[in-house]
């Protein structure tokens, strides 16, 4: 619950910022730079908003003794946050029930950074012939 509601806090943030970014820049760029700019700081603050909430999950293993160390946690979250999943770590068996939430969780969290992505992308591209229709 922490992470979804971090990110959808942090989504709401990005786009704050992000809208702004892009109405500046709108102003005496080419589209297609702007696009770029904007796409590519979205892609690399929903990534390090990915990153932090897996080491919020990273310390639910390791602050316990769920895993020994906190690389070892932090590499087994992000292989369940992402489903990857293919490190040779394994969680003794009352943890199994959190791996499994943290890899429903992950899929809620990549669900909701593509629909962001998604609506970003249409806030941004903005080809002449559709910018002629707004």
């Amino acid at each position: 619950m922490v992470t979804g509601i971090l990110h959808v806090i942090g989504l709401a943030l990005i786009n704050e910022r992000l809208v702004q970014v892009k109405r500046i820049a709108a102003k005496g760029f080419d589209s297609i730079l702007v696009f770029a700019l904007v796409m590519g700081i979205t892609t690399l603050l929903v990534t390090l908003l990915h990153a932090g909430e897996a080491a919020i999950w990273a310390a639910m293993y390791r602050i316990p003794g769920g895993l020994p160390d906190g690389k070892s946690a932090l590499l087994y979250s992000l292989g369940a946050m992402t489903t990857y999943g293919h490190q040779p770590l394994y969680l003794a068996d009352r943890w199994h029930l959190i791996g499994a939430l943290e890899a429903l969780n992950g899929m809620i969290l990549v669900g909701l950074t593509t629909a962001f992505l998604y609506s970003m992308i249409r806030e941004v591209w903005r080809p002449k012939s559709r910018a002629a229709l707004v």
